[in-house]
């Protein structure tokens, strides 16, 4: 599974730069977000809804969010 670690910047950034990692990979490819901005949270959500890539998982463990997203 590849790593994408965000920690640090705050919305938009985040969802930006994971459309931008996401673009680069192939069909299946499972990506897990490292984040720390709690907007996050949803803008991920929402961005998965809106592009069609499937939200495996998310997890929030004191101030870091994990989220693992799989490449539509």
């Amino acid at each position: 599974m590849l790593e994408l670690n965000l920690i640090g910047l705050n919305c938009p950034i985040p969802v930006l730069r994971t459309k931008k990692f996401l673009a680069n990979l192939d069909s299946g490819v499972q990506v897990s977000i490292t984040t720390s901005d709690p907007a996050s949270v949803q803008d991920l959500q929402d961005f998965c809804a809106k592009t069609g890539n499937q939200l495996i998982q998310q997890t929030v463990n004191n101030n870091q969010i994990t989220t693992i997203i799989q490449r539509r």
